[in-house]
């Protein structure tokens, strides 16, 4: 079998190859391009919805008035509960007067500055008290006809 290849079904092919090039059913395909790639993409994309839509959706839930409607809606359009309970909440913060101006610088500091201020309060309120307590001790010495305290016996 001098210049005869065998094809893998075991076909020959001669010096042109075009034998065995049908016969094992290899085509060139053009046509795979065209065919859509049927990978998931590695990343999903996030649905954006827009602010009409959120508003048409939430005035359509409001109208429902038949148990089982909101699921009907929700899935003919097919959205999740949890959408309109986030686009409920932000139409509640549209609503809301908006305060102008720039927002106030906040100290990192400031919270432990409190914590501290509170604390000396504290120290302050004892050792008024440990005060009056060495003032009283000292009259009672007094009184007592004892000027020093007594901390050995002769």
């Amino acid at each position: 079998m001098d210049g005869v290849i065998t094809s893998g079904n075991g076909t020959a092919a001669g010096a042109g190859g075009a034998k065995g090039a049908i016969a094992t059913g290899a085509e060139p395909a053009p046509a795979a391009a065209a065919r859509p790639d049927p990978e998931v993409p590695s990343k999903a994309r996030r649905r954006r919805f827009t602010a009409e839509y959120k508003l048409r959706i939430l005035r359509e839930a409001e109208r429902c008035t038949t148990s089982g409607a909101i699921g009907a809606l929700l899935r003919g359009e097919g959205l999740y509960s949890s959408h309109l309970t986030s686009w409920r909440q932000q139409q509640a913060k549209a609503l809301q007067p908006r305060r102008r101006g720039r927002k106030p610088q906040t100290n990192p500091l400031r919270a432990r500055v409190a914590q501290l201020e509170r604390e000396n309060a504290r120290l302050q309120r004892e050792l008024e008290k440990a005060e009056i307590i060495i003032d009283v001790q000292k009259k009672m010495a007094r009184l007592l006809g004892k000027d020093e305290p007594s901390g050995s016996s002769s």
